[in-house]
């Protein structure tokens, strides 16, 4: 008897960089360009103002994949040698008591449900075959398709944003005047709805729901930026 089962967890970690990259990528460039364009195209000749936000688009992009992929790199590292400090305590506490640790993991399987004596025997069997793995897995939460992976999460964030940033960026380029705001937010929204989509189907969520969300908060902070740049222009 063949039985697949097709499971999600192994797509947490690049799964979560890529998805936060992208969506900073497009939500913070199309920002930018928006609220660059508001103020610019209110004191500014055409020509100058489209200068003037493909300048701050791209030094945006950037700024914000290499911020992104330190970011990543750091956060991650940190909790990364924070998996490594608990492993290596417990494992001295596996040297020091390991009759301590035994009652430990047996108590942690009989609160899942085993009977003490069966809980007890799995225990001693788990411990005699890999006791680190056993208690780092059931005692500390830490397996390996959830570890922490620093490199990969920082390659991940910092080619997602760039790509998330491009497509604005490449929109606002090929629309030069006062349409080009319109037109950034608009496929920018667009853009945010298709990346909430993809990412809810990959990890298996709602694709309605994941659009929405994603496309819920872009607009907020693109009207945000907009009416900061107009305000601005203004006051120019």
């Amino acid at each position: 008897m063949i039985h697949n089962e097709m499971h999600r967890t192994h797509r947490i970690g690049w799964l979560r960089a890529a998805v936060l990259g992208a969506n900073d990528g497009i939500v913070s460039t199309a920002s930018l360009i928006i609220g660059v364009a508001s103020a610019a195209i209110a004191g500014e000749s055409p020509e100058s103002a489209h200068t003037a936000v493909m300048v701050a688009g791209v030094a945006g992009l950037c700024a914000g994949a290499l911020s992104m992929a330190a970011g990543e790199y750091v956060s991650v590292h940190s909790q990364a040698d924070t998996e490594k400090a608990d492993i290596e305590l417990e494992k001295k506490h596996l040297a020091d008591e390991p009759e301590f640790e035994l009652r430990e993991l047996a108590a942690i399987y009989e609160n899942r449900g085993l009977e003490p004596e069966l809980a007890l025997t799995v225990a001693g069997q788990l411990m005699a075959h890999d006791a680190l793995g056993a208690h780092t897995r059931d005692e500390l939460g830490i397996t390996e398709t959830l570890s922490a992976n620093p490199l990969q999460a920082a390659g991940f964030s910092a080619a997602s944003f760039a790509v998330g940033a491009i497509l604005p960026l490449g929109v606002a380029w090929l629309s030069p005047g006062p349409l080009m705001i319109w037109l950034v937010a608009v496929s920018s929204l667009i853009f945010l709805t298709a990346l909430g989509g993809v990412a809810a189907r990959a990890g298996g969520a709602s694709v309605i729901i994941g659009a929405s969300r994603v496309l819920f908060w872009g607009a907020i902070a693109m009207a945000a930026t907009a009416l900061v740049g107009k305000l601005f222009g203004a006051a120019v």
